[in-house]
């Protein structure tokens, strides 16, 4: 069915969203507009932020992992007696690795910095 000139189809759905229920009580086509085109820019906003923790997530597990698969490739390739030590070396290179990020690494790459064009963070350190 048609709607009739003047009405909303926003009166016959009885429960919509706050940022909908906002656009339907709107008169002009530009207030509508410019409505929604702030909720799009907000919900782009949530979107790549949501995609830069699910990647920084995996890209963090893909080395841990890859360490375990240096682990096994090492204590492989030495004679039984040695296994320990190799696995001891590799558990002290993740944790000081781990230690190193937590105090210069993070900072670096995420550290709030006065000047905006800068290519690295400036604060944080040693948090």
């Amino acid at each position: 069915a048609i709607l009739a000139q003047g009405s909303c189809l926003c009166a016959r759905v009885p429960a919509l969203p706050s940022c909908l229920q906002r656009y339907c009580e709107m008169s002009t086509l530009e207030d509508r507009v410019a409505a929604l085109e702030a909720a799009l820019e907000t919900a782009k906003a949530d979107y790549n932020e949501s995609l830069d923790t699910i990647w920084m997530l995996l890209a963090s597990m893909l080395v841990f992992f890859m360490h375990s698969g240096f682990s096994l490739l090492e204590s492989g390739t030495v004679r039984f007696k040695n296994t320990q030590n190799i696995l001891a070396k590799n558990l002290l290179v993740i944790t000081v690795g781990f230690l190193c990020w937590y105090v210069i690494g993070y900072p670096l790459a995420f550290g709030a910095t006065e000047n905006p064009n800068k290519f690295a963070g400036g604060t944080g350190f040693f948090m």
